[in-house]
């Protein structure tokens, strides 16, 4: 990959703070715009900022014909048959909340995930279970941080409907046998949705190949606005679910008694859309095809093999999840012998700004089953270097070394 070529289109990595570049490593959480998401935002608000699909006007029909090419270019992004299996939410929670209350569960039916869900993926089904009964049970892990088939089977019967699991997880970057998991799914006729925040920004998706019948992911994690997300499904699945939120622009046509529901996508987008953030999201994924996602991720795993192995050089430093880097992506989490995350983060940030994460990364419940009160992350993207790590590598060495 063209390193410089690639960071010269993030104007944030322009600047310094207090005479000392930015050294960003919290990925996972958010990662940074490049230019042409920006520029292409921009020009929305700027030239043409008006509601699509509603009036007839010229700037109205460019913001849809807008909008609809960035549902082509996301279907493209994951692979989906047709443009029509994209439905655009708020974020990749908005998208699993969508398909809990819509596909009609019932009081005993069950939900499995794995045990590093991230809130957004236990939460709901907690709600749920309290509100209409269903039960939620969990995949425990091997105990290298592998997931577990023998486990998944064993909890298999019939009235599991639904998995409902994290595609690769923010704690520590392993990614599960997705496939396999699909198929031993399908075999009972059981639905699984797939959590894909972590995946889709860093592998190439295909939904097709995997079969998944839904899969959330959120766009500001792949280098595109915040506040918009994407629910892939098959399209027979989401025709025949409920609408979840409803109003403006989901209705075909109502009458004082009745509302007559458009087809997917429209009946799951109600309401004034994010027009600037849709558009940004077509972008985005174009910037990353135009990279190729087979390149950032053999990038992210080299940084992480780099940082690994100096971790590993570090006594008083334990690494989260499996071993194997090959094994955790672009991201790893770690502790620290006897010295809070935040206080690292903190002093990381103050000295050098080295940007990371810290605490229990939205996934309280692995941390509070296995008594840790919480980790730092580093997680790579496209556009960070050996050199960063270098510097990230260091700075850590002179913490322990003055604090613990």
């Amino acid at each position: 990959m063209s390193l410089e070529r690639y960071r010269a289109d993030f104007p944030v990595l322009d600047q310094e703070i207090e005479g000392k570049p930015i050294i960003y490593l919290d990925n996972a959480c958010m990662t940074l715009k490049p230019q042409p998401v920006i520029d292409a935002m921009n020009e929305y608000y700027t030239k043409y900022s008006a509601c699509g699909g509603r009036s007839i006007h010229k700037f109205a029909t460019k913001v849809t014909v807008a909008v609809e090419e960035s549902r082509k270019r996301i279907k493209e992004y994951v692979n989906s048959r047709n443009s029509n299996e994209i439905i655009f939410t708020r974020n990749a929670t908005e998208g699993i909340n969508l398909v809990g209350n819509s596909i009609g569960l019932k009081s005993g039916d069950v939900v499995l995930t794995t045990d590093r869900e991230h809130n957004s993926n236990l939460a709901p089904w907690h709600l749920l279970k309290n509100k209409i009964g269903i039960e939620h049970k969990v995949v425990e892990s091997n105990d290298d941080g592998t997931f577990s088939m023998n486990n998944l089977k064993n909890a298999l019967d019939k009235n599991v409907k639904l998995l409902s699991m994290v595609h690769t997880s923010n704690l520590d970057g392993y990614t599960i046998p997705a496939e396999d998991v699909i198929k031993v799914a399908h075999e009972q006729d059981i639905l699984v949705m797939l959590d894909g925040a972590q995946s889709a920004p860093h592998h190439a998706i295909d939904v097709q190949k995997l079969d998944v019948d839904f899969f959330a992911f959120s766009i500001h994690k792949m280098c595109g606005p915040t506040g918009v997300g994407v629910l892939y499904g098959k399209y027979d699945l989401l025709d025949g679910l409920s609408p979840f939120i409803v109003g403006g622009d989901t209705v075909e046509k109502t009458t004082y008694e009745t509302s007559l529901f458009l087809k997917p996508p429209s009946k799951f987008e109600g309401g004034l859309q994010n027009y600037a953030g849709l558009i940004g999201s077509g972008e985005a994924a174009k910037y990353l095809m135009d990279i190729g996602l087979d390149k950032i991720e053999q990038h992210e795993l080299e940084l992480n093999e780099y940082v690994t192995e100096q971790l590993n050089e570090i006594p008083e430093v334990t690494i989260i999840g499996p071993p194997d880097p090959k094994l955790r992506g672009g991201i790893t989490g770690f502790t620290v012998k006897d010295m809070n995350p935040h206080d690292i983060a903190m002093i990381l940030d103050e000295v050098a700004n080295i940007m990371i994460r810290s605490g229990m990364h939205c996934v309280h419940s692995w941390f509070n089953a296995k008594g840790i009160e919480g980790s730092v992350r580093v997680a790579f993207y496209l556009y960070n270097t050996r050199s960063e790590v270098d510097i990230f590598i260091e700075k850590l060495r002179e913490i322990i070394s003055t604090f613990s």
